[in-house]
């Protein structure tokens, strides 16, 4: 692990349209969405960041509990492969070789989801894959990939995640569990889940 230093990234900065609120700062069993996701990072990461938008809640509840907060570049178009494109950044800083991404809205994901794809990654790029298709807001990037995400999003643009993985030559990693990755987009959803989760914990 040291010769890879890793740090990883809570995708945090969307506008959570359908929920009606937004999804990081929303409570499950106890502990806000965003809080989740840190903790899971935490497994493999020395340092983990939040990429948030200024002046939300996300923000507020990041600073509060001492995460430093990664913002999009100005112009940069809104996606999850813009806040990568700025946790590149924050990673290359730092002097870290890896840089882990999740989700702020997937409370259920493995425990062992990025000890697994950093087993995988070989240094390179790594992402989750099921039965129902890749994750790739749950991956692995390596900071030499920061040009090439800078490039794939000038002028505006903005592939899908998963297209610039594939580009990268990312290994996908296989997870039987594909309702472990499914994300929260209303508040019935956070309930079901919530529920589901205490079932589990009988």
């Amino acid at each position: 692990m040291s010769a890879r230093p890793v740090v990883g990234l809570v995708l945090a900065g969307g506008r959570s349209v359908r929920f009606g609120g937004e999804k990081a700062v929303a409570v499950f069993d106890g502990r806000p969405l965003l809080l989740w996701a840190v903790e899971r990072l935490r497994s493999i990461c020395g340092s983990v960041g939040a990429n948030v938008r200024p002046g939300t809640e996300a923000e507020a509840l990041a600073q509060s509990t001492g995460l430093p907060t990664i913002y999009d570049a100005p112009g940069d178009a809104l996606g999850p492969l813009a806040g990568v494109k700025a946790g590149l950044i924050w990673a290359e800083a730092q002097g870290a070789r890896l840089l882990a991404v999740s989700p702020c809205d997937a409370p259920l994901l493995p425990d062992d989801l990025y000890a697994r794809l950093l087993e995988n990654a070989d240094g390179g790029a790594a992402m989750a894959e099921t039965k129902e298709g890749r994750q790739p807001l749950c991956a692995l990037w390596p900071v030499t990939a920061l040009p090439n995400v800078s490039e794939a999003l000038a002028g505006g643009a903005h592939p899908p995640t998963w297209q610039m993985l594939v580009r990268l030559g990312a290994r996908q990693v296989f997870f039987e569990d594909a309702e472990a990755f499914a994300n929260i987009n209303t508040r019935e959803e956070l309930n079901e889940k919530q529920g589901k989760n205490h079932d589990l914990e009988r």
